[in-house]
């Protein structure tokens, strides 16, 4: 018989694949149920709605990324190297994670419309989550850098970064993460201080 959590796991497999391949509103839970061998019953014991079953599926894509993009930038050699440490995290990421179209943050911010004013939603607050991280780190990584102006290459990094997540689902160009990692340095280099020793040189 299998664990809870062996079955747990399976449901989400099973619902990142439909959700993330076919699409989270035309993915009815009975897919995902069938898809992953279990009763719907046993769907609605575990989660209770489509609703919970996407947020989960989502905190888990999202403690993933955050492992991957920490592992890359623990690998880095340099300030610089770890502010471009986004770019190997993605690759490293796709190569390990269940495959789907694109980012799964903007596949669902595409499909969900955005909460009223005043209204929660909990699976809009991930998609925020998500948002908050890659800036802030990338910003705490470019002042790390030395770069003049940490929050401008935040967002100039960030722009790349969807470029690439965009280009994956479009087929092109055929290698962003190259491309971005060359616009991203030229970036860093030409918004770098210099250091101390640099400075006195000069």
């Amino acid at each position: 018989m299998a664990s809870p959590e062996h079955t747990r796991k399976r449901i989400l497999d099973a619902a990142e694949a439909l959700f993330f391949q076919q699409g989270i509103a035309v993915t009815g839970v009975d897919q995902v149920a069938t898809s992953a061998g279990v009763a719907i019953v046993t769907l609605y014991k575990h989660f209770g709605a489509k609703d919970n079953l996407l947020r989960e599926v989502l905190s888990r894509r999202l403690d993933a990324w955050t492992r991957h993009w920490d592992a890359a930038i623990a690998r880095a050699d340099s300030p610089e190297e770890r502010l471009l440490a986004i770019f190997e995290a993605v690759e490293t990421f796709r190569a390990a994670a269940n495959p789907t179209q694109w980012c799964c943050f903007l596949a669902t911010a595409s499909e969900r419309p955005t909460p009223e004013d005043g209204r929660t939603d909990p699976v809009f607050e991930l998609i925020r989550q998500d948002t908050q991280l890659v800036t802030e780190r990338l910003a705490q990584l470019a002042e790390d850098a030395r770069c003049t102006d940490p929050a401008a290459v935040a967002s100039m990094l960030l722009l790349l970064y969807n470029g690439v997540l965009g280009s994956l689902l479009r087929g092109a160009p055929s290698d962003p993460l190259a491309q971005a990692r060359k616009t991203a340095r030229l970036i860093i280099d030409s918004l770098a201080q210099a250091s101390p020793d640099q400075a006195k040189e000069s």
